[in-house]
């Protein structure tokens, strides 16, 4: 990701332009507070290249395998017994 003040990108606006051509995000900063972004249209209107982007900025990294069912269904209830919230605050009554 490229940072470029607003006169350097009022001065460079062409060259800022070809670096988001080529996939790069360029943010705008006005006394080093970021007031804008530059980044492709094409790259972030749909979802794949979005997930593309991601990629590329390594924020996002994609799985190589299946999920595994048991992580799909809901977690089992607990059997009796109190919770943790009562545990706990039992425990603070006894304590000095």
């Amino acid at each position: 990701m490229r940072v470029a003040s607003i006169t350097e990108a009022k001065n460079g606006l062409s060259a800022l332009l070809d670096l988001v051509r080529g996939g790069e995000t360029v943010v705008i900063v006005d006394r080093g507070r970021p007031v804008a972004r530059l980044e492709s249209a094409a790259d972030g209107s749909d979802a794949a290249g979005r997930l593309a982007r991601l990629e590329r900025l390594g924020l996002v990294r994609r799985g190589t395998g299946q999920v595994v069912p048991e992580l799909l269904q809901p977690p089992p209830e607990a059997e009796g017994g109190t919770g943790a919230l009562e545990a706990l605050l039992d425990e603070r009554r006894v304590s000095p």
